[in-house]
């Protein structure tokens, strides 16, 4: 499994013209499902996230966390975020989970971080959406479980 995370100062989901989820201060998670991942990676990564400390203290050093900034959670499935570009042009998909999977652990992962205490946003799983954000910082990493 694999979480782009980026620090926003806002975030928004748009599904046909509609938002679905929107956030303020936190972090926008990308999450992309791999075929062999279980409820097991889905709860390692957000832990991870919520845990990560790419929020500025007093002194201006990245030393907090989602939590400790009292932020918000917008999870946004991406299945591209698990494609493999290493030849060609064009990449390939194979190691993607199945819709199916994909869809369950998505949801996994929106359940197991609300339980955690965040307000957790999101947007729609398999929907064209159109994900609008300020970036603070900018502020981006690339987690795997």
């Amino acid at each position: 499994m694999k979480g782009l995370i980026q620090r926003v100062r806002e975030a928004r989901v748009d599904v046909n013209q509609q938002t679905v989820g929107a956030i303020e201060q936190g972090i926008l998670l990308l999450l992309g499902v791999e075929k062999e991942d279980t409820e097991a990676s889905a709860r390692k990564l957000i832990d991870k996230v919520l845990a990560y400390r790419i929020f500025s203290d007093e002194a201006g050093k990245m030393n907090l966390n989602l939590q400790q900034v009292s932020g918000q959670l917008l999870i946004v499935s991406q299945f591209t975020l698990v494609a493999d570009t290493q030849k060609g042009n064009r990449p390939g998909f194979s190691r993607g989970a199945s819709p199916a999977l994909g869809e369950q652990l998505y949801h996994y992962a929106l359940d197991y971080a609300g339980s955690k205490g965040i307000a957790v946003q999101s947007g729609q799983f398999g929907a064209d959406m159109q994900v609008s954000l300020t970036n603070d910082g900018p502020v981006t990493f690339l987690l795997q479980s």
